[in-house]
């Protein structure tokens, strides 16, 4: 009995959800739209309806226009539409960023997201002093053996994170790699507190990496811009004084994603 039960409230959510999107859906077709109208439109009595646009009203994603007036859609939709338009121009403003971050340090600047189980770049610019001619944008690197893999995995919940590992052992790249999952767990830990993650010949030898976190409206952690170069001039002190030039360029991207840090 308790599992129908608890079958039934799904049903009856997802169902609530559905209408939910109808009368969204309903009103950005209209403009505008009366209790009685969306009411017949979604086969409900008006007290259901009535209940549904108090929900929606007090979420801001519809508003009442006067007294007992109609119905239209509310500013909140546009706060959301916002966040997914930002996310959209990431790639867009990344690019600016990335060859202003490039010029500025000299080295190789890319943007990536996490999708998938890997990092995907999708901008990229190099500095006057990059040796490497590979173009990295709309290539999936390891998130575990990365310095944006890194950032991207430190921002994640534990579920998603071991959804985004998976339960195989980590591939090593090379003998630097971090392959013991207790390992990175303790470093991911270190980069959330930290702000930055770094990498030191564990996806190529010979090349080191750092990374910081970019933010999208809510402060989630969207993307992460990285700065990589041969070790020898990318050295572990150098990281650290690039850090703060990296830092204060990733939260200038956000601020145009919409997200200001309190």
């Amino acid at each position: 009995m308790r599992n129908q039960n608890s079958g039934n409230a799904t049903g009856s959510q997802v169902q609530s959800v559905d209408r939910a999107i109808t009368v969204l859906e309903l009103l950005a077709r209209n403009g505008e739209s009366g209790i009685t109208e969306i009411a017949g439109e979604l086969g409900v009595h008006k007290s259901t309806a009535s209940r549904l646009l108090s929900v929606l009203e007090s979420h801001g994603l519809v508003e009442q226009l006067g007294e007992r007036g109609k119905y239209a859609i509310g500013f909140g939709v546009v706060r959301l539409a916002g966040a997914a338009t930002a996310r959209m121009d990431l790639a867009k403003l990344g690019r600016r960023t990335c060859q202003a971050v490039a010029e500025e340090l000299g080295e190789t600047v890319n943007i990536a997201i996490a999708d998938d189980g890997v990092a995907i770049n999708i901008s990229q610019a190099r500095g006057a002093a990059a040796i490497t001619t590979q173009n990295w944008t709309g290539q999936r690197t390891p998130l575990h053996a990365t310095s944006s893999g890194k950032v991207l995995l430190a921002a994640m919940d534990d579920a998603e994170r071991k959804r985004m590992l998976g339960h195989d052992e980590l591939a090593p790249y090379t003998p630097r790699t971090t392959v013991d999952i207790d390992e990175l767990e303790s470093e991911l830990e270190r980069v959330a507190e930290d702000g930055y993650a770094s990498c030191f010949e564990e996806l190529e030898l010979g090349m080191h990496a750092v990374a910081v976190p970019i933010r999208g409206t809510g402060g989630e952690v969207v993307a992460a811009m990285s700065a990589s170069g041969p070790s020898y001039r990318l050295s572990k002190q150098r990281i650290r004084q690039i850090v703060r030039p990296m830092t204060e360029a990733a939260q200038e991207l956000s601020a145009q994603l919409g997200y200001f840090e309190g």
